[in-house]
């Protein structure tokens, strides 16, 4: 495959976005061989047929790092109770938030879980999305744990995309858990988690470090787990409070820390000092109504890099659009068009530890964007548009 007469958005370099204008990339295989400008192909990528991409923009495909879509039920009526005057922390303590879901979750079969999952799966593809990242969480007990990962791995066999799944047993409490954290922690999470890993279905493990979920030093026995198993971690942190989970996820030299509003300067420091990504999740700020804002001129003076996500979820994002989620991150956290694109590209990438996407640039895989727009802030401009004209994973269309 030869794209030629195309506007590069290859993330590399300190250019702004590091634009080759009239350039073409070169791909063999699932690879990407060659990228520059059109006037300067290798003679022997010459020979391929080109495809003239009329000035169109080429980007990195974009890249959904924080996800929950295989989950059962919804809760819409949740939504009409926040705008009725109750929070989210009073909807969970009253049995509602993520305990409504599980029970939805354990009463529906892998086949429903997969169908659903699917659809949600489809419209991130839509938009250009060849890697998702896909939690459990919401079955709170072995079986349905086991069941959520098994869907997950199963949407990447019947979809074009890449999936990394990630365990987070440690999600909340069950009702039959109530008041009992430590021993759910000790008699389902880390268990389920040895049992999930043995069977090859876990990439990551996560956790939900808040008041109404574990504690630090709970979540840090379930990182202690995963690290002997070999096992990268991430964090739910800070989200609604500040308890110090930015803090923990630096020290395990976690692959990111997740919502973040909370963290504050020193968090920035530590994670900027373990390389974790501060993961920010305008569509949850948003769909809650949340004034605390991340302190992203703090990630930025301490170079943390920034990853944007959905975190498509039936209760407090309900998002499955990557393009809407660039455009919240401009709007509600003054994120730069360029720092979103970034943010679902080459740090999402990071976010997940991966090294061979994110960026257009030879030896990279050839999992690409093509645009029907010729300006890389166009794709965070925009609102309900979609300007999608292809979508190339692994080098295929």
């Amino acid at each position: 495959m030869l794209l030629t007469n195309a506007t590069l958005a290859t993330l590399t370099g300190p250019e702004r976005y590091g634009l080759i204008e009239k350039g073409a990339i070169a791909v063999a295989g699932e690879r990407i061989v060659w990228v520059g400008k059109a006037d300067a192909i290798p003679a022997e990528y010459k020979a391929q047929e080109a495809r003239d991409l009329g000035g169109r923009l080429v980007t990195p495909s974009l890249i959904d790092c924080h996800t929950h879509i295989v989950f059962g039920g919804h809760r819409a009526r949740e939504f009409e109770m926040r705008l009725e005057g109750a929070s989210y922390e009073a909807i969970a303590r009253a049995g509602g938030g993520i305990v409504s879901t599980v029970g939805a979750t354990r009463a529906a079969s892998e086949a429903t879980l997969l169908t659903n999952a699917l659809k949600r799966t489809d419209a991130l593809i839509a938009e250009g999305a060849t890697t998702i990242e896909v939690k459990s969480g919401y079955g709170l007990d072995r079986e349905t744990e086991l069941r959520m990962l098994r869907v997950a791995r199963s949407i990447g066999r019947e979809r074009k995309v890449r999936i990394k799944t990630t365990f987070l047993g440690a999600h909340a409490v069950p009702a039959e858990y109530a008041g009992r954290a430590d021993a759910y922690i000790d008699e389902i999470a880390i268990p389920t988690l040895r049992a999930a890993h043995a069977e090859g279905l876990v990439d990551a493990v996560d956790g939900f470090c808040e008041g109404i979920a574990f504690s630090p030093a709970q979540i840090a026995r379930v990182f202690d787990a995963a690290k002997a198993l070999g096992l990268p971690v991430k964090l739910h942190a800070e989200q609604l409070s500040w308890l110090g989970g930015a803090a923990l996820a630096a020290r395990y030299g976690a692959l990111s820390a997740d919502h973040v509003e909370y963290a504050n300067a020193d968090d920035a420091k530590a994670m900027a000092a373990s390389g974790t990504v501060a993961v920010l999740l305008p569509g949850a700020f948003y769909t809650l109504r949340e004034t605390q804002m991340p302190p992203v001129a703090a990630f930025r003076k301490a170079g943390v890099p920034m990853a944007l996500a959905t975190d498509c979820n039936p209760g407090s994002s309900p998002v499955t659009s990557l393009l809407l989620t660039m455009n919240m991150g401009c709007t509600l956290f003054r994120l730069t068009p360029e720092e979103a694109l970034r943010g679902v590209t080459v740090n999402a990438a990071r976010a997940l530890g991966l090294d061979d996407c994110g960026t257009i640039a030879a030896g990279k895989r050839a999992d690409l964007a093509i645009w029907d727009v010729t300006d890389p802030a166009e794709l965070s401009y925009r609102i309900g548009f979609n300007p999608i004209h292809a979508r190339i994973f692994g080098g295929n269309e």
